[in-house]
C-alpha cells in the first residue's frame, strides 16, 4: 500500500506541473493571438519571431518534462532564428517545428487539464484501497488510475512534440552540410599534408640524389674513388627517399591495415608507440566475420593512432586501454588514458597539429566525414576517454 500511495503522489505531483503548464498555455493562447491579429496588421511584425521563440521554450520544457516521467528523451528539431526581420520571419512561419508546437498547444488545451481528474481520485483511494489493501490484502485498485492519468498525459504530449519528418529532414540536411564541410576541409588538409610530405622529405632527396648521381659520373674518369663515394651516398639518398615514400603510403592508407585487417593493424601500432597499451577486440578478428568497409577501418586506426599519439607526447601517461567492438550498427572504438586530462579544453592535443589530419579537430572531421560520431571526455587530472562509432553495414 505505501509503494502505490508513493507511485501515486509522485504521478499527482507529475499532473500538477502538467497543469501549471496548461495554465501557462491557457495565457500564452491569449499572447498567442494578439500577436497574430498585430501580425495581420504589420505593425507588430517583429513580435511574431519572439513569440515563436517563446513557443519553442514552452514545448521545450514540456518535452523536459516527458523526458523526466517516461525516462525516454523527446528529440526536438528546429531552424534557428536568425538574421534580418524578414529572414526572422520566413523561419517562424515556415519552419515545421512551428506547426508541430502549436498543433501541441492546441491539444494542450483541452487535455492538460488532466490534473483534475486525478483530485477526486485521492479520497475515493484512501478509502477504497486502504480496504482493499489493508483488509482483504488485495491489490489497489483506484490510486493506480492517478499513474495512468500522469502516462496519459506524458504519452500524449510524447506523440504531439514528436519532430515532423519535414523538421527532422531539414535537421538532417543542415547536419550533412556542416559534415560536408567538415569532409572537405579535411581533405584539403590531407592534400596539403601530402603535398608538404612530398615537396619537403621525398622530394628533397631525389633532388640530392640526382645530383650526386650527376657528380659521381663526372668524377668516374678522373677519380674513380671520389665517384664511388658519391654513389654511396646516392644509394643512402635513395633509401631515405623510399622510407620517405614509405611514410607518405602509410599516411594516407596503412598497408598494415590490409594485409592484418583493424584489429593486427591496431596491436602492431600499440605495440610499437611508447606507452603500454592494452587492446581488448571483440568481433572484429579475421574469423568473426566480414570485415569493416576500408574507409572506416582507416578512420578507426588513425583514431587510434592520433590518440595514443597524443597520450604519449602530450598527456604523461603510463598507460592506455583500446577496445575495438563490432555493433549492429558499425564499429564502436573506445580509448582511454591515465594521463593529466584537459585535452578537450586546451594543450595540444585540442587543435590540428602541423600533420593536417592530427589533434581532435581532425579526430572529428575524418569520424564526420563518414556520419560517424565522436565524444571526448577529459576533465582535468583525468582520465581521458574518446568514444568514437562509425556506422557501416555489414
Amino acid at each position: 500500500m505505501s509503494a502505490t500511495v508513493r507511485q501515486a503522489w509522485r504521478a499527482t505531483l507529475q499532473l500538477v506541473v502538467a497543469a501549471a503548464t496548461a495554465f501557462g498555455v491557457y495565457l500564452f493562447i491569449t499572447v498567442l493571438l494578439i500577436t497574430a491579429v498585430a501580425t495581420l496588421a504589420v505593425v507588430g511584425a517583429w513580435m511574431l519571431p519572439e513569440t515563436v521563440t517563446l513557443i519553442r521554450r514552452i514545448a521545450g520544457a514540456k518535452r523536459h518534462q516527458v523526458a523526466a516521467w517516461t525516462g525516454r528523451a523527446v528529440p526536438e528539431a528546429y531552424q534557428p532564428i536568425e538574421g534580418t526581420l524578414r529572414e526572422r520571419l520566413r523561419i517562424a512561419v515556415r519552419d515545421p517545428g512551428t506547426r508541430t508546437d502549436a498543433r501541441w498547444m492546441l491539444a494542450y488545451y483541452v487535455y492538460g487539464a488532466l490534473f483534475f481528474l486525478a483530485v477526486p481520485l485521492w479520497p475515493l483511494g484512501l478509502v477504497v484501497d486502504g480496504t482493499r489493501c489493508g483488509l482483504l490484502r488485495r491489490e489497489a485498485l483506484v490510486l493506480p488510475l492517478i499513474s495512468r492519468l500522469a502516462d496519459l498525459d506524458a504519452h500524449w504530449s510524447e506523440a504531439l512534440l514528436e519532430p515532423s519528418p519535414g523538421a527532422r529532414l531539414a535537421e538532417r540536411v543542415e547536419e550533412l552540410t556542416v559534415t560536408r564541410a567538415d569532409a572537405i576541409a579535411a581533405h584539403g588538409a590531407e592534400l596539403r599534408r601530402i603535398e608538404r610530405d612530398l615537396h619537403d622529405g621525398a622530394q628533397a632527396r631525389l633532388v640530392s640524389l640526382s645530383l650526386r648521381i650527376g657528380l659521381a659520373r663526372r668524377a668516374y674518369d678522373s677519380d674513380p674513388e671520389a665517384a664511388r663515394g658519391l654513389l654511396l651516398d646516392a644509394q643512402e639518398q635513395a633509401e631515405a627517399a623510399l622510407t620517405e615514400l614509405r611514410h607518405v603510403v602509410r599516411g594516407i592508407h596503412p598497408p598494415i591495415l590490409t594485409d592484418r585487417g583493424l584489429a593486427g593493424a591496431v596491436r602492431a601500432l600499440s605495440a610499437a608507440g611508447g606507452i603500454e597499451v592494452a587492446v581488448y577486440v571483440r568481433g572484429l578478428e579475421d574469423s568473426d566475420g566480414p570485415r569493416p568497409p576500408a574507409a572506416v577501418e582507416a578512420a578507426a586506426y588513425f583514431v587510434v593512432a592520433e590518440a595514443l599519439t597524443n597520450a604519449a607526447r602530450h598527456s604523461g601517461c603510463d598507460h592506455a586501454e583500446v577496445h575495438l567492438t563490432r555493433t549492429a550498427r558499425g564499429v564502436a572504438v573506445r580509448v582511454r588514458d591515465d594521463g593529466r586530462g584537459g585535452a578537450e579544453a586546451s594543450g595540444p592535443a585540442a587543435t590540428p597539429s602541423t600533420t593536417g589530419g592530427s589533434g581532435l579537430l581532425g579526430m572529428r572531421r575524418r569520424v564526420a566525414a563518414l556520419d560517424g560520431r565522436m565524444t571526448v571526455t577529459s576533465p582535468v587530472g583525468g582520465p581521458t576517454v574518446i568514444e568514437v562509432e562509425l556506422p557501416c553495414v555489414w
